[in-house]
């Protein structure tokens, strides 16, 4: 399980959020839904130890840790891609600085592609292929970091809609078939009920909990249920009386 307990920052007196918590089940799915800049990316900058936060704490399975470094890969809207290097050496990236990629690395790198279908692109530089294949490219990269926590800091925003329905299919693998704790933020609405097992809705800075959902039904079914479009405006008016 991963804990937040308490978090708190502020920036020249003034709060981002105070005392803010959460806990996410291993193997589940949480997306934290809010308007943009109520402090979502600041939360995660404070979860990766790249600012520093007034107070409060993080524990996995019990274990408090100053950070997730190390024990969390970052996916964020740009694929963050290093041009210079082919897409099979950037997906590699958190094995290369380790140590040196064996043949069984190379292997797992060429089943990753094949499944995100990115087979015969292996040695394409990220300039040559399109935004949606650089980012299952920066998919590949997450899931090859082995860590046990994914944080996904609004991965699909800069793609094109069906590009975006693609890429959330394969977003769920990071769950169902490699097993990791995922957290997401997000302002689509839409996107947080097909991918969530739990739904944090956010408020405006100092951001806070507002309420937590579980969408009902299986992920695969949601989009199709007459149910789904009830919802979305249930979140919508969840938001906006927040907002007030």
């Amino acid at each position: 399980m991963l804990e937040i307990r308490s978090f708190s920052k502020s920036f020249d007196g003034r709060p981002v959020f105070s005392d803010f918590s959460l806990s996410a089940e291993r193997g589940s799915f949480t997306v934290l839904l809010g308007p943009s800049g109520c402090g979502k990316s600041t939360f995660f900058d404070l979860l990766m130890g790249v600012l520093p936060r007034d107070g409060g704490c993080l524990a996995i399975d019990g274990r408090e840790i100053p950070d997730l470094r190390g024990a969390a890969a970052y996916m964020t809207q740009k694929d963050l891609l290093l041009p210079w290097k082919t897409l099979a050496e950037n997906a590699l990236l958190p094995v290369t600085v380790k140590r040196t990629p064996t043949e069984e690395d190379r292997r797992r790198t060429e089943d990753l592609f094949s499944l995100l279908g990115l087979s015969g692109r292996e040695d394409f530089f990220p300039g040559q292929v399109s935004g949606g294949m650089a980012q299952r490219c920066a998919l590949a990269r997450t899931i090859l970091f082995d860590a046990p926590v994914a944080l996904l800091d609004e991965p699909l925003s800069a793609l094109d809609a069906i590009t975006r329905r693609t890429l959330r299919g394969l977003l769920l693998l990071l769950q169902s078939r490699f097993g990791r704790t995922i957290l997401m933020v997000t302002h689509d609405v839409e996107e947080a009920l097909l991918l969530a097992d739990s739904i944090l809705l956010l408020s405006p800075p100092p951001m806070r909990i507002l309420e937590v959902l579980r969408p009902e039904g299986t992920k695969e079914s949601r989009e199709d249920s007459p149910s789904f479009s009830g919802m979305k405006r249930s979140i919508l008016d969840l938001l906006r009386e927040g907002s007030r």
